[in-house]
């Protein structure tokens, strides 16, 4: 690392077989970041198994580090490749999606001006199979997104949430503090963004920052994603989680004490 580099963002991605074949594109988009002077990013890559279908696809480059093990989903992948994460923050990045210019930069320059936000979210585009993008309507207006909104949001909206959890940045040690990626088969990244959102204030960036691929063997688009019995008891837990992470009064960062009242006069 050069002398003059003094910051890190952790850049994080969970991969199996099939989606392994994209992350030379992700790989690419990341290349194209530009980030501000003194800083530089890593990619934690951690494979949901041990096959030898991804280590092929894993790009040669010192900054890049792969690992595998035994699959557990990308909840799980995620969190174990956190042992590896050296930065400051880290960024989700799944293997089928790629950065926009200037997505890591925007991040950066959010959570550096504003040591009260927690973590950052951003537009998405879908990436379609034919090379075209398509936007959402409803996205929140740029700027802080104060504790509790996302909840809010996703409980009137029939579990829909109002930004991405697959653009998350977020300050290491609150990602470390609520236990990384919640123990789900499927909405840990939502899990993770209702906590975060119980305990701190987030930001969102009304400019894109992800191109989300949409694909046939994307995990989201398979049948078991929406079964109704698990996607009941998925929200039920991950909604508990994030009531009782408020109710708890513990916020990041944390709330300086209150001193004591004056019992009287100091003694002389």
């Amino acid at each position: 690392m050069s002398a003059a580099v003094s910051r890190r963002v952790t850049v994080v991605t969970a991969v199996h077989g099939p989606s392994a074949r994209f992350l030379p594109d992700a790989y690419t988009s990341l290349c194209a970041q530009r980030l501000p002077a003194g800083w530089e990013w890593e990619w934690v890559v951690q494979e949901d198994g041990t096959t030898d279908e991804v280590r092929p696809y894993v790009p040669d480059d010192a900054r890049v580090s792969f690992r595998q093990g035994r699959p557990g989903g990308p909840g799980v992948a995620r969190t174990i490749a956190l042992s590896r994460a050296r930065g400051a923050y880290v960024k989700v990045l799944d293997a089928d999606d790629r950065l926009t210019p200037g997505a890591l930069a925007r991040d950066l320059a959010v959570l550096e001006a504003h040591p009260g936000v927690g973590w950052t979210t951003s537009r998405v585009l879908d990436l379609l199979p034919d090379g075209t993008t398509a936007g959402f309507p409803g996205d929140p207006d740029d700027g802080p997104l104060e504790r509790g909104t996302v909840l809010g949001h996703w409980k009137r909206n029939d579990y829909r949430l109002p930004v991405h959890p697959a653009t998350l940045c977020v300050r290491r040690e609150l990602l470390l503090a609520l236990g990384g990626w919640m123990a789900l088969p499927a909405s840990e990244d939502t899990g993770l963004l209702l906590a975060l959102d119980a305990v701190s204030r987030g930001w969102f960036s009304a400019q894109d920052g992800l191109l989300y691929r949409k694909w046939d063997g994307q995990v989201t688009g398979q049948a078991a994603h929406v079964d109704p019995a698990e996607r009941a008891a998925r929200t039920a837990v991950a909604e508990s989680r994030a009531r009782a992470l408020a109710a708890l009064g513990w916020t990041f960062p944390p709330t300086p004490p209150t001193p004591p009242a004056s019992a009287g006069r100091p003694a002389p």
